[in-house]
């Protein structure tokens, strides 16, 4: 087995009968997905599924699993999904798709979110591979941007990729890619989610209970 299929494999061992499990979006998250199905099938188990995209959504529909709406649901038992970034503290940052608002509706209400993924994946601080995501709302967004431009260190609208005009999250919103310098990550945090026509952003903090790393063959969690 591969990376990606050590740590779907492992996150397996936390999916209870009786229950619905969140499913996340990504090539990892697509093998979970895989994985979970023949689980499901050989063990006869009664299991729900919500989705964190409409890729996700597809990928539950065409494995056949028993798929419910997300506003039908105000609790889920498990969430699995990737990250982007993953620190020791299990600080996360997720965003670079455009569904940023549902991972984290489904981060939020999970009895469990699981965080699987490489070892790449592990940073020492969020931000050091990849710009945060904050999806904004297209109105008035030149004001809102201007409010983060204020903290951050660099900040651009995310593109389409034709690269002719901005990219549209699933929501109808742009998108904005933003590196910051940094002391305390909470109160970063809280600074961009009180600025005026943010919607989201791709900091997940206090979420994740677990996560699954897997180096080069060999499996390890985790958790604080």
């Amino acid at each position: 087995m591969n990376d990606k299929e050590l740590v779907a494999l492992a996150a397996l061992d936390y999916v209870e009968d009786n229950s619905i499990v969140g499913l996340g979006t990504g090539s990892t998250a697509d093998i979970f997905i895989k994985m979970l199905a023949e689980k499901i099938s050989k063990e006869s188990l009664n299991i729900s599924v919500v989705a964190s995209s409409v890729i996700s959504q597809k990928k539950a529909n065409e494995a056949r699993l028993n798929y419910i709406s997300i506003d039908q649901i105000t609790s889920i038992n498990l969430y699995v999904d990737g990250a982007d970034e993953i620190t020791q503290n299990l600080e996360i940052l997720k965003g670079r798709g455009f569904d940023l608002i549902r991972e984290k509706l489904l981060a939020q209400i999970s009895k469990k979110f699981i965080v699987i993924g490489d070892n790449s994946k592990i940073v020492s601080k969020i931000g050091q591979n990849y710009s945060i995501p904050i999806e904004i709302t297209p109105i008035a967004w030149k004001i809102t941007k201007s409010l983060i431009d204020k903290i951050a260190k660099k900040c651009v609208v995310r593109e389409n990729m034709e690269k002719n005009a901005f990219a549209i999250s699933s929501y109808g919103n742009f998108v904005l890619d933003c590196e910051f310098n940094y002391s305390d990550l909470d109160a970063l945090a809280r600074e961009i989610a009180n600025t005026p026509g943010v919607f989201e952003h791709g900091l997940f903090l206090k979420l994740a209970t677990l996560a699954i790393v897997a180096d080069e063959g060999k499996v390890r969690k985790i958790s604080i």
